[in-house]
């Protein structure tokens, strides 16, 4: 099973405790996916500078393969985040090295040679996704908290497992993943914070809770539940199953500091 992740990366400073660790959702997601026991890659850019080999060096630590991480003249990118009651609130964020980064020939044709591709919102590869699922790529796509961002209707006709997140199960959000899944090519997923998770198959909605465990910070636990939901998916399971083993593993995320 292998899992490519493609797009942003950056460095989350915790100013207020004066500490920085590497994220980014593709990133992290690749990096839950090796902790899960698959085999995973991230292609993307870092900058020349402190921050990018801190990220290199991290994911190489994590056992994800970063033989296509560009690195580039100028500053790595850097979120700036806050924490209020265990719940992680972002500040400034300095886009960096990722303003220039493009997919090159050689990247699509290594992103081929995985079984599934995951990027995001932030990914800044929208425009390349229409030739990868035309050469036969599957496509998962955390879409976070945009549902009405004219990104989602421009690719989500490409992506076989659309993410999204939001804050409860309730009618607004059944009526939108059900409107969605009309253009959706596979299944529409919706993440909820302590209130679990739904999907929706185009015929039925399939929901499951969380794993409890004691939160100390929400940093990375959607794109570890992506992670283990895309586990489930590469090793056959049902909906069901997939949707417990993502909550099992943002479960192991939420209670250490930082997104890994």
């Amino acid at each position: 099973m292998k899992l490519a992740a493609v797009g942003d990366n950056c460095l989350d400073v915790y100013s207020i405790l004066d500490k920085a660790f590497p994220g980014g959702n593709p990133v992290n997601v690749a990096v839950y996916f090796s902790r899960l026991g698959g085999e995973s890659s991230y292609t993307g850019a870092v900058g020349n500078d402190e921050h990018g080999k801190t990220i290199i060096n991290a994911l190489r630590e994590k056992k994800v393969d970063i033989s296509h991480v560009k690195v580039l003249e100028g500053n790595t990118a850097v979120t700036q985040v806050d924490l209020v009651n265990g719940n992680r609130v972002f500040g400034d964020y300095d886009e960096g090295v990722l303003a220039d980064f493009k997919l090159t020939e050689d990247d699509k044709d290594f992103i081929k040679n995985h079984d599934l591709m995951v990027s995001g919102f932030w990914g800044m590869i929208e425009k390349d996704i229409p030739g990868l699922k035309k050469d036969g790529m599957k496509i998962a796509f955390d879409f976070a908290t945009k549902l009405t961002d004219p990104l989602v209707d421009d690719i989500i006709t490409y992506v076989d497992y659309a993410f999204f997140s939001y804050e409860s199960d309730d009618a607004y959000i059944r009526e939108y993943l059900k409107s969605k899944k009309n253009n959706s090519a596979g299944l529409v997923i919706a993440t909820l914070g302590e209130n679990g998770s739904i999907v929706y198959n185009g015929k039925e909605f399939v929901k499951f809770g969380i794993v409890p465990c004691s939160v100390v910070d929400s940093m990375g636990a959607g794109d570890s539940y992506i992670a283990g939901f895309l586990k489930g998916v590469l090793e056959g399971k049902e909906i069901y199953e997939c949707m417990k083993m993502g909550a099992s593993s943002a479960s192991v995320t939420l209670e250490y500091m930082g997104a890994w």
